[in-house]
């Protein structure tokens, strides 16, 4: 006698099985239909659980079930310090010169639950030869506190001089904080500064990390967003890590790597520490306070900002959101730079509805990128938005790491998200949105001269393409959701 027929005397063992599938299948089922936001995401996996008994299952539960999101909610639930927005709310007609696009202003207060902060200076930083020295520079001038938080913090010569920068500062007796994402750090491994860090005596973390197998699915989660904040009133974000491959040694040397950075000033420095406080508070535990951190801040300039958080522990995928919302209200023109294009369906048509309807719509691209994979899946959806009036740009070498957003010449948006899937629903990232026809202009002149060295994907250079090579885009093409 097996133990089978020891436990369920009499029962045949197909009618078990049939009976344990119909139960599994149905309670996946449940779980599909009261998480999933997409008809045609719901119906496949219903399908596959269904059609499929155990491998639908073992499918769902490895791909389907976003476990990441609500563990990253209920862990950061309760390390949320107050907001300090630290100035009075903005008036588009005061200052900012661009009350035509007042919809996409409530449209993303509505979703981000904060004002516009006016007051606020933001000057663009080109390239690691502006953006490290001038971060180098105000670390060097603190007085009372520095919180720095990157996704990937190098021991090359560039990041030890930050590390002797922050260990210089804390020397002084000022506060200094550190936080490097923990999955950000193995890409610079072996040379990783923070076992210099760590020899300096300077106070930082891994966002998320542990050698706790148990957690091990939390590594998914990365914290990708860059902010440098000084004495509570200087502040630096964008899309560069710290690392000296943005930054040209030697004259006719190659660069490896161009990116964008920001220097803001002004009250809204207050909602990039923020960020940090959040961040390091969910980690460590401590929360930041007190005037070393949020002294009284001024007005330094007549632009209108606004800090938007985005992460797996939103309600919203706010990132994708706001960049759909500036999509959808754009009248003239859409001028899109990012390192990795891979836009989920909704933001792919929206820029295809805004090109149909006469907007101008430019995006540029590296090409090749650093990831092989993202580039086939890139060219294998190209044409559809080719044939809607999109254009897009293949920007040769250096890789570009650049992210940047203009709508009519009149609103902005810099950060650390790209525009991918890993990036807008996995990530925790960042975005500055800025109101300004002053910012849009230069951010505008750099993007074309980013164009103007690019050559353009054509549709009939894409049909072009071989029948292996458009084969194997399109393979990489299904794995979209995983780049």
């Amino acid at each position: 006698m097996d133990l089978w027929s020891l436990a369920l005397p009499g029962v045949p063992e197909a009618t078990v099985a049939v009976v344990a599938h119909v139960l599994v299948s149905t309670g996946v089922s449940v779980h599909v239909l009261l998480h999933k936001e997409s008809p045609r995401s719901a119906a496949g996996w219903v399908g596959l659980v269904w059609l499929s008994p155990g491998l639908g299952l073992v499918a769902y539960v490895l791909l389907g079930w976003n476990r990441v999101q609500r563990k990253a909610t209920r862990l950061r639930a309760e390390a949320r310090p107050p907001a300090r927005h630290g100035g009075a709310p903005a008036d588009l007609d005061d200052g900012a010169g661009i009350a035509t696009l007042r919809p996409l202003q409530r449209a993303v207060g509505r979703l981000v639950g904060t004002p516009l902060v006016g007051g606020t200076e933001v000057r663009l930083l080109r390239g690691g030869e502006e953006a490290l020295p001038a971060m180098l520079e105000a670390i060097g001038e603190a007085q009372h506190s520095v919180a720095l938080m990157t996704f990937i913090f190098d021991g090359d010569p560039w990041g030890q001089r930050f590390v002797d920068a922050l260990a210089a500062a804390r020397g002084r007796g000022v506060e200094v904080r550190v936080l490097v994402d923990g999955v950000g750090a193995l890409f610079s491994w072996p040379r990783s500064a923070l076992p210099a860090l760590r020899r300096a005596g300077v106070p930082f973390d891994r966002f998320l990390w542990s050698w706790n197998p148990l957690r091990m699915a939390l590594l998914n989660l990365r914290n990708h967003r860059k902010v440098l904040v000084v004495d509570g009133r200087v502040g630096f974000t964008g899309g560069m890590n710290i690392r000296g491959s943005f930054v040209q040694e030697a004259p006719g040397e190659r660069l490896a790597e161009d990116d964008l950075h920001v220097r803001v000033d002004g009250p809204l420095v207050a909602s990039l520490l923020d960020l940090f406080a959040t961040d390091w508070a969910f980690e460590t535990g401590e929360r930041l306070e007190g005037e070393r951190w949020y002294p009284p801040l001024v007005p330094a300039g007549d632009l209108a900002g606004r800090v938007i958080p985005d992460g797996p522990d939103e309600d919203h995928d706010k990132a994708q959101t706001v960049l759909m919302d500036a999509v959808a209200c754009a009248q003239q023109r859409v001028v899109v730079v990012t390192p990795y294009f891979l836009p989920e369906e909704g933001l792919r048509e929206g820029l295809e509805a805004a090109a149909r309807r006469g907007v101008q719509v430019d995006v540029v691209v590296p090409w090749p990128s650093n990831h092989p994979s993202v580039d086939r899946a890139l060219r294998a959806e190209l044409i559809p938005l080719l044939e809607a009036g999109v254009r897009v740009w293949g920007q040769p070498r250096p890789f570009d790491h650049t992210k940047l957003l203009v709508v009519d010449g009149a609103w902005s948006c810099v950060g650390s998200a790209n525009w991918d899937p890993r990036s807008l629903r996995l990530n925790f990232e960042m975005l500055l949105e800025v109101h300004g026809p002053r910012l849009a202009a230069e951010l505008e002149a750099l993007a074309e001269a980013k164009r103007r060295r690019s050559e353009p994907f054509t549709v009939e250079g894409l049909r072009d393409l071989g029948l292996a090579t458009r084969v194997i885009d399109r393979v990489a093409w299904l794995f979209k959701p995983y780049l």
